[in-house]
């Protein structure tokens, strides 16, 4: 009798992100000296570039690859956007977002320490791709969240006016 097999295959979870690079070598390099990803495998096309390879960053698998021409998939590069953003918990959100720059990230938002919690900042890959990377620093109930969130709108639209006021006279 066969073996039965596992719907979901060992080592994977239920979701794993795809990424559509350009340029997959480099992309792994980077992910692996930033990130400090593992390269589980790697399938270079008839073209010498990359046509599927897995990687892991921490505990979660990472996949990505060339996006052929008929797949409907896209590189952020040849949007000129990025329509999803990859969302990592840290140990030390501070020197990984500094590798990252140092390596050809572009920063958005520097870290911060966030209402939710977590020390938190975002920045674009050399390839396009979005990235939140996140120290989880301070448990927080739902309410005291909800409280916190009221106040950082309020703080971020006095910000807002006071930005629209500041060239008038």
């Amino acid at each position: 009798m066969a073996k039965k097999v596992k719907p979901i295959p060992e080592g994977y979870r239920s979701v794993t992100p795809y990424l559509a690079v350009d340029d997959g070598a480099r992309a792994i390099d980077f992910y692996k000296s930033v990130f400090g990803a593992t390269e589980v495998m790697r399938m270079n096309g008839p073209d010498g570039k990359v046509g599927h390879a897995e990687m892991k960053i921490g505990d979660s698998l990472i996949m990505l690859g060339s996006a052929p021409p008929d797949s409907g998939l896209r590189s952020p590069q040849s949007l000129n956007a990025s329509t999803v953003s990859i969302f990592v918990y840290l140990e030390d959100v501070d020197s990984t977002f500094h590798k990252a720059v140092s390596a050809g990230a572009k920063e958005v938002q520097k870290p911060e320490n966030m209402f939710w919690g977590d020390r938190y900042g975002r920045l674009t890959d050399p390839f396009g791709h979005s990235w939140s990377l996140a120290t989880h620093i301070e448990d927080v109930s739902q309410e005291e969240m909800g409280r916190r969130a009221q106040e950082a709108a309020k703080a971020a639209a006095q910000r807002a006016h006071a930005a629209g006021h500041s060239g008038q006279h």
